[in-house]
């Protein structure tokens, strides 16, 4: 944010705008996947509450394209969203065409089909002489309410918690729609190798790990016809409250056959031990698997993990999408139709965020066409 606020310049710079919602969405919706709140507002909170729950759609975009002129431009008039309104007027409908209305679109965020300007009069100003002939005119008042503020400040850091928690509760609108997810056809083990690659790097607060994961373990149950008792614990819930041995157990007749830990971040010697003192030596597993993004294992990992082999335990690690596509070519075309169908199952359950579902089905749209 720092870069762009140093190029402001008279006129908007719709470049700059594009680039400080991405950037910015990026941040809030990779905070909302990992579960962690978003610092809000507390004097705007209802104001903000009244426009989400609004039948004018534009009142919150148009608020969106408030906040990004008083960021790059504080020059200009945010009252004034028409060029002939003045040299500190701003157009109000290119800033919507270039930057808004295709950031909200390419989001998947529910917003109007045209520019927002449209459910105005020509050459309005936002002032309460407006508010005549507006269908929600307590909306209309929230949002002159929070102009007012946006007016009153000077501090850049504030700007950008009203940026953040604004598009927070537009990831929260679009958490309450319905995304039907596209099926995944047949596919080559290429193909499958360039999808696992592209979710692995979606943020997803650990889910889709976890999510490809189990889903080929119920791939091996159903096509080899295993007495399995799949169970993996949610995300952000500790082995300890679940009284789970892994993110991901497997048991057969009550008895566990095999744990594992699923994480993207690199092991270090101390989560190894840290692992087997609470886990492992406790339960008494004799194999305990990690799943990891990248199987890079330092000389310290690589000792630990000797002695505790020494001791009758073993404890391997294994690079997710390297064995899911070993698994993948093992179990045939029959066993790769299984896998579609219970990796469509898990992501369409009701606590997957939007966002993932969302990713799921760019990706299957650019597989198909590899």
């Amino acid at each position: 944010m720092d870069e762009l606020l140093k190029s402001r310049k008279m006129n908007i710079n719709y470049e700059n705008a594009k680039k400080l919602l991405n950037n910015k969405f990026t941040e809030v919706e990779t905070t909302f996947l990992q579960g962690k709140s978003i610092e809000k507002p507390i004097t705007v909170k209802s104001e903000i509450d009244l426009l989400f729950s609004s039948g004018t759609q534009a009142y919150r975009e148009v608020l969106l394209g408030c906040i990004l002129v008083r960021i790059l431009d504080n020059s200009k008039n945010i009252r004034h969203p028409y060029v002939d309104q003045g040299k500190d007027a701003f157009s109000g409908r290119t800033l919507d065409e270039k930057v808004v209305n295709p950031f909200l679109h390419s989001n998947r965020i529910p917003s109007s089909k045209g520019p927002y300007l449209s459910v105005f009069r020509r050459s309005i100003k936002f002032d309460r002489r407006t508010k005549v002939g507006v269908r929600d005119v307590k909306g209309y008042n929230a949002f002159l309410r929070l102009v007012s503020l946006l007016e009153s400040i000077a501090d850049n850091d504030q700007l950008d918690t009203m940026l953040s928690y604004l598009l927070y509760r537009f990831i929260q609108q679009r958490e309450e729609s319905i995304v039907k997810l596209s099926k995944l056809q047949r596919i080559s083990l290429e193909q499958y190798g360039f999808l696992i690659s592209a979710l692995l790097e979606t943020p997803s607060g650990g889910r889709i790990p976890v999510l490809l994961l189990v889903a080929t373990f119920l791939t091996f149950k159903e096509f080899f016809q295993l007495n399995w008792e799949i169970s993996w614990q949610g995300i952000n819930v500790s082995d300890a409250a679940s009284g789970a041995s892994g993110d991901i157990t497997i048991r057969d007749s009550n008895k566990i056959l095999l744990a594992a830990e699923v994480t993207e971040r690199p092991l270090d010697k101390q989560r190894i031990i840290t692992t087997f003192n609470t886990k492992i030596a406790s339960v008494g597993f004799d194999d305990y698997l990690f799943f990891v993004k990248k199987a890079d294992m330092s000389e310290d990992v690589h000792k630990q993990m000797k002695q505790y082999f020494a001791q009758g335990h073993e404890i391997n690690i294994l690079e997710i999408r390297s064995w899911i596509l070993i698994s993948l070519s093992i179990i045939t075309s029959k066993g790769r139709v299984i896998f579609n169908e219970r990796l469509l199952e898990l992501l369409d359950s009701p606590d997957v965020p939007k966002a993932i579902k969302l990713r799921w089905n760019e990706l299957i749209q650019a597989v198909t066409s590899l």
